[in-house]
């Protein structure tokens, strides 16, 4: 027995492992037990599978008891084989929004509970699917842990085990060693995973960054920073064409909207080239110019910024060209390996889901041709059958790859396209919109800037996307003049972002004057 107990009753130590699939919790449980048993002690581990929005969560738990306490006992014990709400001693999360389903269920208590939870965050279906940005603040998970805890350490343990070359299991042994939740040395530990004999090394190392990290914790978790990172204007470009494009941003706009400006430049020249980039600014010149005359610095510059992103995203919208080109770069083919944790000697495949509807077809068309099949009923019934099922297309072979590099190269004819002419005549509607709106009510013209974030995707995300923004943008015709226009109109357009169907924004729509009575 390599460590020692002050314990003299017969109650386990309670421990709750909530981890998702691929994670390692099953290691984790293992460690923890293996670690018991060498020191002499009674150890059990039981795990309860469920089906979560990612690849699936479990819940490990563990009951730890010393022989000491067994021999007292005079019998062997009888563990319980589920966590019970109030009744666990320290619950270990591998994920943030692990540990706020850990305190959902009541498993963390401020009496008795150790909480520990990695920092990061591995976002849930319906936050990746929302129609805007449905991703949770962590920050309300942190704020409530500190309240329903005993203690509570929270890094971000999946760096800390990236670092060491390892995976987040060993973190989070390391953070349970470093926190002294459990009545065994460090070298207990250390020796637990020595034991196991594969990636020794590299579960070491992370092991040792996050007990350092743990030894050196705050008494309270610090808020995690949601704060985007700023892209400041480079001071040079390689391409002089491009860095005069840069000089025209850092001179001729207001620098609050700088970062934004850049992001846009860089997101219109990949999309197309560097001319449809120098369109871009020209558009921006003329809302600028605007918000100058109505707005400025007093409004810190709301409606350049705002524009300086949804400009970009309307001019670089989301076709089937664009698709071929992103599943078709080195930096994806890179991520998909790293994300896998595939050796330089493994083969990976990546098979893509692709469902392009008659209309997509049509919209990489010229606009004549592409016109012609969409209005005619006949060629329609034709071709509809063909584009009904998806297709499951293996871009990393040589056929399938090669089929989306030359729909990828397709870029040199996209303003020839149907879609390039649909979107852009959209997109000039919208502008005009913009520039009737701002002189009468400079915040609603903001809010007009904002609807076109319902505009997203290709195929039928675009589609629900387009009808709802379609319905803000009428709503925004019918509110100019009125009070409180720009509220009202943001109260639909959070509405029309918070279910896929846009059932809420109907409701409000229908409603009426008495929806913001």
């Amino acid at each position: 027995m390599t460590s020692q107990t002050t314990q003299n009753n017969v109650n386990p130590i309670k421990i709750a492992v909530l981890a998702m699939g691929g994670q390692g919790g099953g290691v984790l449980a293992d460690w923890i037990v293996t670690m018991a048993e060498n020191a002499g002690w009674w150890a059990q581990t039981t795990s309860v599978p469920g089906v979560a929005q990612r690849t699936g969560a479990t819940i490990y738990y563990l009951e730890l008891l010393p022989e000491q306490a067994v021999k007292e006992m005079g019998r062997q014990p009888a563990l319980a084989l589920m966590p019970t709400p109030g009744d666990v001693d320290l619950v270990i999360a591998a994920e943030l929004m692990e540990g706020g389903r850990a305190i959902q269920r009541g498993l963390v208590t401020p009496d008795r509970t150790t909480l520990i939870s990695s920092s990061h965050r591995a976002y849930a279906v319906l936050e990746k699917s929302a129609p805007g940005n449905g991703i949770v603040d962590g920050n309300k998970v942190i704020d409530i842990g500190k309240r329903a805890a005993k203690r509570f350490l929270c890094f971000d343990l999946q760096s800390l085990a990236e670092q060491g070359g390892s995976v987040i299991s060993a973190s989070l042994f390391g953070a349970v060693a470093g926190s002294g939740a459990l009545p065994f040395s460090r070298e207990d530990f250390e020796a637990t995973i020595e034991s196991g004999g594969k990636g020794v090394k590299a579960s070491l190392k992370a092991f040792a960054l996050a007990y350092d990290v743990a030894q050196n914790a705050p008494e309270t978790p610090d808020a995690i920073d949601t704060a985007p990172p700023q892209r400041a204007v480079p001071d040079t470009a390689k391409h002089p064409r491009v860095k005069a494009l840069l000089d025209d941003i850092r001179q001729n706009f207001a620098p609050a909207a700088q970062p934004m400006l850049v992001a846009g430049l860089q997101r219109t020249m990949e999309f197309q080239d560097l001319a449809y980039g120098k369109e871009y600014l020209e558009h921006m010149r003329g809302i600028h110019a605007l918000d100058k005359q109505y707005g400025g610095e007093s409004k810190n510059w709301a409606l350049t910024t705002a524009a300086a992103r949804y400009v970009a995203v309307a001019m670089a919208y989301d076709d089937v060209i664009r698709v071929a080109d992103l599943k078709t770069r080195a930096s994806r083919f890179d991520r998909v390996r790293d994300e896998v944790r595939a050796k330089p000697d493994q083969l990976v495949y990546t098979t893509e889901y692709m469902h392009p509807r008659l209309e997509e077809i049509c919209g990489t068309m010229p606009t004549f041709l592409g016109e012609r099949i969409e209005n005619s009923e006949s060629l329609k019934r034709w071709l509809q059958p063909l584009f009904r099922k998806g297709r499951f297309l293996n871009s990393t072979s040589l056929t399938g790859f090669l089929m989306l590099y030359g729909l990828a190269g397709m870029r040199r004819f996209r303003r020839t396209t149907l879609r390039h002419k649909i979107e852009m005549q959209g997109f000039q509607e919208w502008l005009n919109l913009i520039l009737q709106t701002a002189p009468n009510d400079y915040d609603l013209a903001v809010e007009v800037v904002n609807c076109r974030r319902l505009v997203k995707g290709y195929s039928d995300t675009h589609a629900r996307g387009q009808s709802k923004y379609q319905k803000l943008i009428r709503a925004a015709r019918n509110l100019s003049g009125q009070n409180n226009a720009a509220e009202r109109l943001r109260t639909l357009r959070n509405a029309a972002l918070a279910d896929e169907k846009g059932s809420q924004l109907d409701t409000l729509l229908e409603k009426g004057d008495q929806a913001f009575a």
